[in-house]
């Protein structure tokens, strides 16, 4: 029992591992034998000693139109091992390739002051994507008034488009350009606003003592997001 778990370990099934260490006992063995020995199905044997004749752990000679099987040196279990441990060796380069090019980094990072901010605003045109804003503020045209002008100018230069969802209480008359306005009512106002872009969520506190963004990046976060802001935008009116 411990040297078949021994060789499962190596990478043979249970069925090759019986049917190994079977024909260690037997030597040269027909299938019948190496059935009896093993307690493994004749058919079933057949189909395992196939394998392990392709792995070099067995080899068979033929008497009187019978095949014999027999069991290789166990240094070819280790031989076995070798190879595959050089394949994949070989492959691990593609692997770490696919693996890179589909697994996401998460990242979350803090931003404090204005300039923080701004690192903020400078992503979500690095990214190029649709804007969605959950809350939008006032006060962000006043703590970052200068920059912001500028700000939209570029937006519109690289045709980001944005959807705005403000409180009620803070309707005003807006004029930016590539972008729509909805208006919730009062009760889902929120202190904190939610920027959704590409694959990242930005949450930032419009303080104008201390004004500070949470910047997550990771796509299915960002989705879930996204799938609450288009409820809210249904929810919304202009």
């Amino acid at each position: 029992m411990i040297m078949e778990r021994t060789l499962e370990q190596a990478g043979l099934t249970r069925i090759e591992s019986k049917i190994y260490l079977s024909l260690l006992d037997l030597g040269p063995s027909l299938a019948g034998m190496i059935s009896r020995k093993s307690g493994v199905h004749r058919r079933s044997v057949y189909d395992a000693v196939e394998r392990l004749i392709q792995k070099g752990l067995v080899s068979y000679i033929v008497r009187n139109n019978r095949k014999y099987f027999e069991a290789a040196d166990p240094q070819s279990v280790l031989q076995f091992m070798r190879r595959k441990e050089n394949d994949l060796t070989e492959k691990l380069p593609l692997l770490t390739a696919k693996y890179n090019a589909t697994k996401e980094k998460q990242e979350t990072t803090f931003y404090k002051g204005k300039n923080g901010l701004k690192s903020v605003f400078e992503d979500e045109l690095n990214v190029g994507e649709e804007i969605l804003i959950l809350g939008a503020s006032s006060r962000a045209t006043e703590i970052l008034a200068y920059y912001f002008h500028w700000f939209d100018k570029r937006r519109v230069a690289k045709k980001i488009p944005v959807r705005l969802i403000y409180n009620q209480s803070k309707r005003i008359k807006h004029n930016i350009k590539l972008a729509k306005i909805k208006y919730l009512p009062s009760e889902y106002e929120n202190p904190a606003a939610m920027n959704m872009y590409g694959d990242r969520v930005a949450i930032i506190h419009w303080s104008k003592e201390r004004p500070f963004a949470i910047l997550i990046r990771d796509r299915e976060i960002a989705e879930g997001y996204k799938k609450y802001f288009e409820l809210m935008w249904k929810i919304a009116k202009r």
